[in-house]
Order: structure tokens, then sequence, then C-alpha cells
């Protein structure tokens, strides 16, 4: 670029994303092309705009579309948290690497949109904006897809870490076994003799208390694994809380 000298600064949470003149307290200078939008160069910078809040110039907060004058000195803020996302539920999708995060989701009654079969990053970007769900990925090319809906980037690869970033970031309404962890779809409470078909003989004789999927016709009981994720509910209810 040959154009207007800035100087921009970065909320130490978005230093993650940035290089390392960028990483100070201290504004660095950069150089832009006079016609791009400041939202253009925060992300030429590295910094998704899903992740990026309030944009100060001298001073005075701008919008996204405010294209940058010689001069001028540039602070990039942090989302807030938690984040409030308007004009629908909230409701997620989530890319093909986020799957032990969906299933998560889902057992905590959040709707978790969610395929293991990659649909591509055009694909899941017409989804987000056709069923209004945030998009959640750890690829910072797929959330700079001008055609998302909304998203957010998942900052650890540790599942519980991904769970309790999410749950303090947009503080949904949790309903815990109210979902099917393996299609989305609404439980419901499922008498024995109904879904005895899906059982085997040892659960059958072991087990009383059934739900069912709406959706897909999934069977759960609480079985051996049962005690794991009431441990994930558990915490997952204390940390909303907090």
């Amino acid at each position: 670029m040959n154009g207007p000298e800035i100087q921009v600064s970065f909320a130490p949470e978005l230093h993650l994303f940035v290089a390392s003149e960028h990483t100070t307290t201290a504004p660095a200078a950069v150089v832009t092309d006079g016609a791009s939008t400041l939202g253009h160069v925060v992300e030429s910078l590295g910094v998704p705009l899903t992740e990026v809040g309030r944009l100060v110039v001298d001073g005075a907060e701008v919008p996204v579309s405010h294209i940058p004058g010689a001069g001028e000195t540039i602070a990039v803020h942090a989302i807030e948290r938690p984040q409030r996302i308007p004009g629908a539920p909230l409701r997620f999708l989530l890319d093909v690497h986020l799957g032990t995060l969906a299933r998560r989701l889902r057992l905590l009654g959040v709707d978790a949109a969610y395929t293991n079969e990659d649909p591509g990053d055009a694909a899941l970007a017409a989804l987000s904006a056709k069923e209004r769900r945030v998009l959640l990925s750890r690829d910072r090319g797929l959330l700079r897809r001008r055609e998302i809906w909304a998203g957010a980037f998942v900052y650890s690869d540790r599942p519980e870490d991904q769970l309790r970033d999410l749950l303090g970031r947009f503080a949904p309404a949790l309903a815990p076994w109210t979902r099917c962890t393996a299609c989305n779809g609404p439980l419901a409470d499922a008498d024995k003799n109904s879904v005895r078909e899906h059982l085997e003989h040892g659960t059958q004789r072991t087990y009383d208390v059934f739900a069912q999927c709406t959706a897909c016709g999934r069977v759960y009981w609480r079985g051996a694994h049962h005690a794991r994720l009431e441990a994930i509910v558990e915490e997952a209810l204390r940390d909303s809380a907090t």
C-alpha cells in the first residue's frame, strides 16, 4: 500500500490474530490505500470482524465503514461479553472440526447445527445466513465471508475450554437433557414399551426411564456414561450462574 499512514492498537484479547508489532500497548504505524474501509484494514491485519467490538478513532467511536485518514489514531476493541445477538433466537452452526463442542451444546439444550461431512465454506456461510445462526469456527478465512449472518472464533482446541468460553461469550439459555446429541432434535419422555424394540435385553432389564428424539428416533437412558455427562452439565450450570 502507498497511502495515508495511521496508528493502530489492538486490545490484548486480539493479539492472537495480529503480528508482533501490534501486540504492544503503543499504537503501531499502518499504511493504508486511502480507499479501504477501517473494517477491511482490520481484517487485512489478521483480525476477523466477528471478534471486533468498538472501533475508536481519535477518541470517537466509528463504524467499520469508516475510511481512515492520514494521522488518525485507531483503537480496536474486542467484543463485549456477554455478546448479544439481536434479531433471532440464539442458535449456532458449527464447522466440521467442532463435533465434540456441538454434542456438548446439545447436551445442554442449546440449538447447535452440525454435520460430520464438510459441506464447504460457501455452504456453511449460506446456511448461517438462511437460518440466522451464529457460525462457530477456528477458521479465520471462513469467518471473513461476507454472507455469514453472525460468527465467532473458537479460541481453544480443547472441548472443555471451548464450551466454557462459548457460554461466557454468549450466555445462552440452558435446558440440559432436552435435545438429541446426535441430530439436534428435541427429546420427549418415552414409555419403556414404546421403545423396547430399540433396546438390548440388558438395557430393558436394568433401566426404566427413557427419552426419545422426536426427529431421529434415537433412545436415551441413564447408562454407563451418564455420570460423565452429568459432570459436564453441572460444571456448565455453575459457570453460567457466575
